[in-house]
């Protein structure tokens, strides 16, 4: 494949330099995402008075069109619970015996309040769903494996009662297979280990449960269960101490500093307390373990599910507001990106004070499936906008950007679900799109969309990390409402397909044409008869770039109409896109 770069950064679109506009550091935003891309650089254009930030980004399920709701999502989400009797036997075993113990309370009160059997049997089914590790992938390892562990508890820590009953049984089926395990199954003689105090003791049978890491736990998370009525029912202990069988006995079992008179054991014994001279390790700390004992028997949480929960129920909000465009290049024959790009306008965001920032954070939740319903993209971020007292009046007027790339496959429909939460006011935007892919097929020429950007950058060249608005080897930040001042450039940002090659200079030769209507009427025609806004090519692919000033157009809507020609096989092609001039 010939690539080949026809212009550079000074020589673009030959207009004079324009200067970027950068976010001060007292007035900055900033974003977290994941959507990534490798490329090399080229030009650069971008208009001198933009209102538009962008935010350093880092990105993994069905709504309805928009409909503005007056209350607030909590309120949407409070269901009115039912009695449990009205449950029969099946639905009352899958509610407190087989996820009893992954189960939230909100989805426990929605499940509650559910009416027919159908209903019930969907949420089962978006219970599951939500927790399926590879929705792309045929079953539900998640389901699968939390069965096999219920069916593993029933067998190895039954004593009396089921073994999910167990404290063991309900960590196992959390967690899993610990990662160490130290067993004292008889009990008897032990000797401390030192940040236990040291010496040695006679304890209850036992056993000592390692994770390395638990979500929303911690690491290197350590768990004893104590078996003190020696029937193999163990419990989770909150403290070490429970497991010491000598613990209320005066002068027995006792550590190595209460051996040398250093500390009491009464102290130990009435008030917990444990000599600093010793090791302690700051997880044994009173309230550290108190946390532990408590946090590890908690469902499972999922990222931003209050979000995903929206998308599960297929409930719609519009409280808070956003734009959003989907263009769409071609990859390759058989794949489409699609860069997916909202915004936000300031004023729309509630700012809290925090230090010396005004600071409003949005979460952000998008899903791309198709009509079959299988999960092509799933995606989360969280946009931050902060500015300092002296700039908060001026970023409120400002706009945050955010954009997510997903790849598909040509002449395909699907769904885009997207939900915003404002995290302050708790407000929360939601919709529903119909996305359908181009299927760029044939030998005739083509485009892919025109992207009217704000700026076009060339990626630097020590440029190794993907990130938000990179396309190829520019980063294009589009104008999402296509709105432009007096003063600003028009940046329109192509690709042209199947463009043909002089076999003596390999090189394209095209003729490229700008024409700005306002209705019939022509406002402007910009001839580039020598293709210099032709950025460079690959392939039968030409990526164009071009800034036209707009000046002296009044307020209203406005067509760009773009013809390309083909001097080599005399093939022509005219594409547009609507913009629109504000005061």
């Amino acid at each position: 494949m010939r690539t080949k770069r026809y212009l550079t950064f000074a020589t673009l679109f030959c207009l004079p330099v324009f200067g970027m506009v950068v976010p001060s550091q007292a007035g900055r935003l900033q974003t977290q995402s994941s959507a990534q891309d490798k490329s090399k650089p080229p030009a650069q254009a971008q208009n001198q008075s933009t209102d538009t930030q962008t935010a350093n980004s880092s990105g993994q399920q069905k709504t309805m069109p928009p409909d503005r709701q007056k209350m607030r999502p909590a309120d949407l989400q409070k269901a009115k619970p039912v009695k449990e009797s009205a449950l029969n036997d099946y639905y009352k075993k899958w509610l407190n015996e087989d996820v009893l113990y992954i189960i939230t309370d909100e989805e426990r009160n929605v499940f509650k309040a559910l009416s027919t059997d159908e209903e019930r049997e969907n949420f089962i089914e978006q219970f599951w769903t939500r927790r399926n590790p590879d929705p792309r992938e045929g079953g539900n390892e998640f389901k699968a494996e939390h069965y096999r562990r219920i069916a593993y508890t029933n067998e190895r820590f039954a004593s009396g009662v089921p073994g999910w009953k167990t404290d063991r049984g309900r960590i196992y089926i959390l967690y899993g297979e610990p990662d160490g395990k130290e067993s004292h199954p008889s009990g008897g003689s032990y000797h401390r280990e030192f940040w236990e105090g040291g010496g040695s003791t006679s304890v209850y049978p036992f056993e000592r449960w390692r994770y390395r890491h638990i979500d929303n736990v911690g690491d290197d998370v350590e768990l004893e269960f104590v078996d003190k009525t020696f029937t193999n029912e163990y419990r989770l202990a909150m403290d070490a101490e429970e497991k010491d069988a000598l613990l209320t006995v005066p002068n027995a079992g006792l550590t190595e500093n209460e051996e040398m008179g250093i500390s009491k054991k009464e102290d130990r014994v009435n008030y917990g307390y444990m000599d600093q001279t010793t090791f302690q390790r700051s997880k044994d700390q009173p309230f550290e373990r108190m946390a532990r004992y408590f946090n590890v028997q908690r469902p499972p949480q999922l990222k931003f599910e209050d979000l995903k929960g929206i998308v599960t129920t297929r409930i719609t909000y519009n409280q808070l507001p956003y734009s959003l465009r989907t263009d769409f290049i071609k990859l390759s024959s058989d794949r489409v990106l699609v860069p997916i790009t909202i915004e936000l306008e300031n004023k729309n965001l509630d700012f809290k004070r925090e230090l010396q920032f005004n600071r409003a954070t949005v979460n952000v939740y998008g899903l791309v499936s198709s009509l079959q319903n299988r999960i092509i993209s799933e995606f989360e971020n969280t946009i931050t906008a902060e500015y300092t007292d002296e700039f908060f009046e001026q970023g409120k007027n400002k706009r945050s950007i955010f954009q997510k790339i997903v790849m598909v496959q040509p002449g395909q429909r699907y769904k885009l679900d997207l939900i915003l939460k404002d995290l302050t006011s708790g407000y929360v935007g939601s919709m529903s799109y119909g996305i359908s892919v181009p299927r760029f097929e044939g030998e005739e020429l083509q485009t892919s969309s025109i992207i009217l950007a704000n700026q076009v950058s060339a990626i630097p060249p020590n440029y190794e990390q993907l990130e938000q608005f990179v396309i190829g080897d520019m980063k294009v930040q589009p104008n999402v409402k296509g709105e432009y001042a007096n003063g600003q450039f028009l940046i329109p940002y192509f690709q042209v397909y199947n463009v043909a090659y002089d076999p003596t200079t390999l090189e394209p030769s095209v003729e490229i044409s700008y024409l700005v209507k306002s209705g019939d009427r022509l406002v402007q025609d910009i001839e580039d008869a020598k293709g210099r806004s032709v950025q460079f090519t690959s392939g039968q692919r030409v990526v164009v770039v071009r800034a036209i000033p707009i000046a002296d157009m009044p307020p209203g809507k406005y067509t760009l109409e773009i013809k390309v020609h083909d001097k080599i096989t005399d093939k022509h092609l005219t594409t547009s896109a609507e913009f629109q001039v504000i005061k």
